[in-house]
């Protein structure tokens, strides 16, 4: 058996680097940090892990518009949930709340990659 330690890294397929980067950089807050590979992409320092998104012309992702969370996401532990809310609302993104009652909400990159924004008690 394989002795897993921890995620390193997702990788998320994009089509137009610069909405994605705005996207994850303004709208969401990630901290870009320097990449040395020869293909197009980004990579997110997230604490030990790292989000790595990847030009690719096959890169929508189609979301049902019902269930955002029911589709493959990723996840990401913030602290003030009202203030994400705002924000999103202030820039006209949108999004929507989780339906199982969690305080947490579903926005979707200009990809179609579904992210969940998770709020955590302060420890």
């Amino acid at each position: 058996m394989v002795d897993i330690l921890y995620p390193l890294h997702v990788a998320l397929q994009v089509s137009d680097l610069a909405k994605a980067d705005a996207f994850y950089s303004q709208t969401i807050g990630l901290k870009k940090v320097d990449r040395q590979l020869s293909f197009a992409g980004s990579w997110y320092q997230v604490g030990d892990f790292q989000l790595h998104l990847i030009v690719s012309k096959w890169a929508k992702n189609p979301v049902r518009e019902d269930k955002w969370g029911r589709h493959p996401h990723i996840t990401f532990a913030i602290r003030n949930l009202a203030a994400v809310k705002q924000s999103l609302i202030d820039s006209g993104m949108p999004f929507q709340m989780s339906s199982s009652g969690r305080a947490a909400l579903f926005v979707k990159d200009p990809d179609g990659n579904v992210v969940e924004l998770l709020e955590i008690e302060s420890q």
